[in-house]
């Protein structure tokens, strides 16, 4: 197995890819900051390219060499150079690793689809914290329309925690995920601030597309009026909005809940 490569250049043309593939600006690659989610590429069988390495996590990163990743030992100033994280945590990589289209993301549950659509939410870490809810609660799939922060960025992976791995993750526009849905026969739920109905009042046992737009500006009207059902989180007098996030965990709960008391129902008639 080859050695590792000595780093010491701030202006390697490693370090600027790093950069780029922070952004999201590389079509390819993207940049993972952190054991945790070097460990949660892996354990998905990403394909890493290249990691850079300060000596800490030295079995892990000797386990992203045998995948058939590229080391450097890197300095301190160079992993500064190469992470916008504001403490490097001495090892970054490079990880092959894209979004897909509405449609594969949207029909990817088939009959148990359970999609979670975000508009309009600019914050990374909303986005990244709404994909590791879809994750743990058992969402089929995740599409970014417009307006939304890049799945592929460096905050919104952090946010994630390796949860991008875990289920698709789709961009596109929204009319486009609303026009697949009526093909799939998807139900389409939009959560509003008022005037929606209670979660509990609606029949998420079936394959649905859960549209949640940002904590201010909600989502776009045009995008409301084409759901099927909209849905609204009782909350107290004197509170206007939840947290994307929050709002998109509460709803992907109940949903689970639903779909699994039906089949328990299923199970004990049988």
């Amino acid at each position: 197995m080859p050695a590792a490569i000595r780093l010491t250049s701030r202006q390697h043309a490693v370090v600027r890819q790093c950069r780029t593939a922070a952004s999201g600006d590389d079509p390819d690659l993207v940049l993972l900051d952190g054991a945790h989610l070097l460990t949660d590429a892996l354990d998905a069988d990403i394909r890493i390219a290249r990691v850079l390495t300060d000596g800490r996590a030295a079995s892990l990163v000797a386990r992203a060499r045998k995948s058939g990743a590229t080391v450097y030992e890197a300095t301190t100033s160079v992993l500064e150079a190469a992470s916008p994280v504001r403490s490097p945590t001495g090892v970054v990589a490079l990880a092959h690793w894209r979004t897909t289209g509405v449609a594969p993301a949207l029909k990817a549950g088939g009959p148990a689809a359970c999609c979670l659509g975000l508009v309009g939410v600019q914050d990374p870490g909303n986005v990244g914290s709404a994909i590791r809810a879809a994750d743990a609660l058992g969402a089929t799939g995740v599409l970014t329309h417009e307006g939304t922060a890049d799945p592929r960025g460096w905050k919104t992976l952090r946010g994630a925690m390796g949860s991008v791995f875990h289920l698709p993750i789709g961009r596109g526009p929204a009319a486009e995920a609303l026009a697949e849905a009526s093909r799939a026969n998807l139900s389409v739920v939009a959560a509003v601030t008022h005037s929606g109905a209670p979660p509990g009042t609606l029949d998420l046992r079936r394959p649905c597309l859960i549209l949640v737009g940002s904590e201010g500006a909600g989502l776009p009207p045009a995008v409301v009026d084409r759901a099927d059902a909209r849905v609204t989180i009782p909350m107290r007098r004197g509170v206007e909005s939840l947290n994307v996030a929050v709002t998109a965990a509460l709803l992907l709960f109940e949903a689970r809940r639903q779909r699994e008391a039906a089949a328990e129902t299923v199970r004990t008639a049988g």
